[in-house]
């Protein structure tokens, strides 16, 4: 029986890769499945809008915290497009190698750590009220992409602004140098370092490309919904 299953066909990609005998062998609950995924396009599209909501609330909420303003700042710093927003931007000092510098790197805090000199220094920058702004922005954007459920026009916006704003953390894959695997040295020669090897933070920050894809399924569902209520 398990060799029948096994080896009967059914024209689905997804069978073929998986060749699982519960499907295989049996047509009517792939059917079913199938049915069930076609037929819940608009649930699918209203979770996409609830999770881009939830990340972007929750990740904008969290810039009210100083870890978390903090740990931005590479990106900030960095950004062709945001580093205006900084006092000490383009400021250099000397570390304890002799070597120049960007100024934020002798003021970061590890997360969970407080050091009152660094504090001061992110103060001085613009680091907090930067962030407390753009905690407040991305919040705005998830909140337009949730209304969009019930107002295509806010929930367009939501969509597009979306997709722009994971075209601008996309970027920093190219101006952040702290999105790769840095050589720190050793007692041994470090094999893997700098493109294409992403650290924590690159690799969080390439995820966003999923987002990208979200914004614009979002901007797409509205602007069909829009037209609709045109005609």
């Amino acid at each position: 029986m398990w060799q029948n299953n096994t080896f009967f066909f059914i024209n689905c990609p997804l069978v073929t890769i998986i060749g699982c005998p519960i499907f295989v062998g049996n047509s009517f609950m792939m059917n079913k499945l199938i049915d069930f995924l076609s037929n819940s396009h608009f649930n699918f599209v209203h979770f996409m809008r609830v999770a881009i909501f939830i990340v972007m609330a929750w990740i904008g909420g969290l810039k009210v915290f100083q870890y978390e303003a903090d740990g931005i700042v590479p990106f900030v710093t960095n950004s062709p497009f945001m580093s205006f927003f900084y006092t000490h931007s383009k400021d250099v000092s000397v570390n304890q190698d002799g070597k120049t510098v960007a100024q934020y790197i002798l003021h970061k805090n590890p997360e969970g750590k407080m050091v009152s000199e660094n504090i001061k220094w992110h103060q001085s920058n613009g680091t907090y009220i930067f962030s407390y702004g753009l905690g407040t922005v991305i919040v705005l954007i998830g909140l337009f992409t949730l209304l969009g459920s019930w107002y295509p026009k806010i929930g367009l916006w939501g969509g597009l602004l979306t997709f722009g704003m994971s075209i601008v953390t996309l970027s920093f894959l190219v101006t952040t140098p702290e999105v790769y695997v840095p050589n720190l040295g050793g007692d041994m020669p470090t094999p893997h370092f700098g493109f294409p090897y992403l650290s924590g933070a690159g690799r969080l920050v390439l995820k966003d490309i999923i987002m990208m894809a979200g914004g614009l399924l979002i901007a797409s569902d509205c602007a069909r919904k829009i037209k609709t209520m045109a005609n």
